[in-house]
C-alpha cells in the first residue's frame, strides 16, 4: 500500500507525463522522457507502472474514476435517480471534453498503428464503465416512476448522445475549447430537458 508521500509522487509523475504527451505525443513520449520531466529515476516508473501502455492506462483511469465513484455512491445511498443525473451531467461532460480527456484520445490515435491498446483502454476506464452504471440509475428511475417504463439501456444510450453528442470529436480535432464548468452545466442541463422530454412521466411522442 502505497504512502501519502508516494501517492502525491504518483499524481506529480502522471502530471508530467501529460506534459511530455502535450509537447512530443504519444509515439515520441517515452519513459525516461517522463522520469526526467518529473526528476524521477526511469526506475521509479518502470517499478510503479511497468511499462509506457501501462502508466497511460493509468492516467486513463485516473481521468474517469471521478465520475464512477460519484455515480456508485449514489447508487448505494439510495440518491434521488433525476438529481443525480444532474448532477453527473456536468462531470460526463468534462470527463469526455476536458483537456487531459483530448489528449488521452488524442494519443489513442497515434497509437493504432504502434500497440494498439491505448484505444480499448480508455473505451474499457471509460464508456464501457459509465454506461452500465447509468443504466442502473435509469432504472431506479423508472423503478420510482420518474421516467415511463422503458429500456433502461436504451434510455442511458440517448441521454448519452444528447449530452455528448459531437463534442468529443469536435474537442479532438481542435475546433472547439475545452467547456468551463458553467458551459459543462448549461449543456447537462440542455441535454437533461430534452431527455425528460422523451423519457418523463408526460413524455412527449
Amino acid at each position: 500500500m502505497r504512502t501519502e508521500r508516494q501517492e502525491a509522487r504518483q499524481r506529480e509523475i502522471e502530471a508530467a507525463a501529460y506534459e511530455v504527451l502535450a509537447e512530443k505525443g504519444y509515439k515520441a513520449t517515452s519513459m525516461l522522457a517522463v522520469a526526467k520531466w518529473a526528476a524521477a529515476s526511469n526506475e521509479t516508473l518502470y517499478r510503479w507502472y511497468g511499462s509506457k501502455q501501462a502508466l497511460f492506462a493509468a492516467l486513463v483511469e485516473a481521468n474517469a474514476r471521478a465520475v464512477r465513484k460519484r455515480l456508485s455512491r449514489s447508487l448505494e445511498d439510495g440518491d434521488d435517480a433525476l438529481a443525480t443525473l444532474g448532477r453527473i451531467g456536468p462531470l460526463l461532460v468534462e470527463l469526455v471534453a476536458g483537456d487531459r480527456a483530448v489528449a488521452l484520445n488524442r494519443a489513442a490515435v497515434g497509437d493504432v498503428d504502434e500497440t494498439a491498446t491505448l484505444g480499448p483502454t480508455i473505451a474499457a476506464s471509460g464508456r464501457a464503465a459509465v454506461v452500465p452504471l447509468l443504466e442502473r440509475l435509469m432504472q431506479k428511475a423508472i423503478d420510482a416512476r420518474e421516467l415511463v417504463d422503458t429500456d433502461a439501456a436504451e434510455a442511458a444510450e440517448i441521454y448519452v448522445r444528447l449530452l455528448i453528442g459531437d463534442l468529443q470529436i469536435r474537442r479532438v480535432i481542435g475546433v472547439l475549447h475545452a467547456p468551463s464548468r458553467q458551459e459543462a452545466e448549461t449543456r447537462a442541463a440542455a441535454a437533461l430537458g430534452l431527455f425528460l422530454r422523451l423519457f418523463g412521466p408526460s413524455p412527449l411522442r
